[in-house]
């Protein structure tokens, strides 16, 4: 079972939702926590595309690169980012439900080494106090456009 999950309906068509989700120069309007995303990579978003995200935790800014790992266009993505034995999968399912979208979320962290199993759980409540709102951020922000 994934560590992180929740699930929203937003009332717009599922394009819609999948393009703007999916466009992570949107992330600073979704989570609270991202000052800062740049793409790295060139092209339209696919497998393989990355971004350098910085977020501010604590006062203090910290950067990760976020890489799509999956990616099928109105249907679902997912995006990962590794570091000193962390590994954090978020993956997206998006589902049409009558006009509107039902968006799935689901955070998977997977550690390597003593150390990252002992804080593990700590860095899991971490994620979901960081993260846990985030549909519900990207539902309101959708609805409004």
């Amino acid at each position: 079972m994934p560590e992180l999950h929740d699930s929203v309906v937003i009332q717009k068509p599922i394009n819609e939702v999948f393009q703007f989700a999916s466009e992570l120069k949107n992330s600073p309007k979704i989570m609270d926590n991202v000052v800062a995303i740049e793409k790295l990579t060139i092209g339209e978003t696919a497998v393989g595309t990355q971004y350098k995200e910085t977020r501010e935790i604590r006062g203090k800014k910290a950067d990760a690169v976020i890489k799509f790992i999956e990616f099928t266009p109105n249907q679902s993505y997912a995006v990962e980012s590794e570091h000193n034995g962390l590994r954090v999968v978020y993956t997206y399912q998006f589902r049409e439900n009558g006009e509107s979208t039902v968006v799935d979320f689901k955070g998977d962290v997977e550690v390597n080494g003593l150390w990252m199993k002992l804080v593990k759980p700590m860095i899991v409540n971490i994620l979901k106090k960081e993260d846990g709102g985030h549909l519900r951020n990207l539902k309101n922000v959708i609805e409004r456009e």
